[in-house]
């Protein structure tokens, strides 16, 4: 008899990312004018953004900071008695707890808590709806918002970076009740990467292993289009404004995602993916494993990743003089 591997689903969604720039004006810009993200508040320190159909006020919060990567990642509880469920499993996990704190502008009291790593994970569940207004007002009642620019749908999911993936996954499995749906297995023994998902999409937040000695590191943020024709014109859009593209349009071998990288003026990589319609719908997923030697195959069609994939990510590691 199959066993489940279903998580508690006391958490129910991905629900933003605070990114860091320490070129706050160009970041903004690029996010809203050409990215495509709108902006529902901004106050000293932060802009709060969302995709044109996130339901929530923020799906990224861009803060100003003399430095790049990430603040924290926001999870949303079930339910508040989920939220309270979960807190009491994360303050019985041994990893780090930072404790409760009031939200910000787009949702209420949150539970802060920390990986192995350096990255500040909460979760919450009182939050604020998108308020879209003239002109973002959308013209069909089922959509949260108008759309312009690179114009992605809704936030997708985040790759963190770590020295150790088996440990991050005891962490995640842990404190979030995430299942692991595809991994990479390294000749060495180590795992190479790890796919997450707290729900039914294929996975929300990736880990993969830090090659470049740094801490706390985000190796990209991606929001999800429509389908692949999203992706080809979004390129023409970062091409038209002087926007570096890392890699891409192209195809994962792992996840099957069609892809597009980018780095944000700031330097963090930002990427566009379309998954098409794949779901994680059995209860007994059996975690797909991906060896060295498929890896060397390239992505799907064959392309080689390019050197900066597994060196750059957010901060830069400062070099040795």
């Amino acid at each position: 008899m199959s066993i489940p591997t279903n998580p508690s689903f006391d958490i129910a969604h991905l629900g933003h990312v605070e990114m860091l720039t320490d070129k706050f004006d160009e970041s903004l810009d690029f996010f809203t004018r050409v990215y495509g993200l709108k902006l529902s508040a901004q106050d000293a320190t932060s802009a709060y953004l969302r995709a044109w159909d996130d339901y929530e006020f923020a799906s990224l919060k861009l803060t100003r900071a003399d430095t790049t990567g990430i603040g924290h990642i926001g999870y949303r509880a079930a339910s508040p008695d989920a939220l309270e469920r979960r807190v009491a499993v994360i303050e019985a996990s041994g990893f780090r707890v930072h404790g409760w704190h009031d939200g910000d502008e787009s949702h209420g009291r949150a539970f802060r808590f920390e990986d192995p790593f350096g990255h500040v994970f909460e979760i919450y569940y009182d939050t604020r709806r998108a308020e879209p207004e003239a002109p973002d007002h959308p013209a069909l009642k089922n959509t949260a918002s108008a759309f312009t620019g690179a114009a992605p749908r809704r936030i997708d999911h985040l790759n963190l970076l770590a020295a150790d993936v088996r440990e991050f996954r005891r962490f995640m499995e842990t404190c979030l009740g995430a299942r692991v749906t595809e991994y990479i297995q390294l000749d060495n023994g180590r795992i190479g990467g790890c796919w997450f998902t707290i729900n039914n999409k294929t996975y929300d937040l990736a880990c993969t292993e830090e090659h470049g000695g740094g801490h706390a590191r985000l190796h990209h943020l991606t929001y999800a289009t429509d389908q692949r024709e999203d992706i080809l014109r979004a390129a023409d859009i970062f091409l038209q404004n002087g926007v570096h593209i890392e890699t891409g349009p192209h195809k994962h071998a792992i996840q099957g995602t069609f892809f597009l990288y980018v780095w944000e003026p700031a330097g963090n990589r930002v990427e566009l993916a379309n998954a098409g319609a794949r779901l994680i719908l059995a209860p007994d997923w059996e975690p797909v494993c991906w060896t060295e030697s498929d890896r060397r195959k390239g992505q799907a069609w064959g392309l080689k990743t390019i050197d900066t994939f597994h060196t750059h990510g957010t901060p830069p590691v400062p070099q040795k003089g």
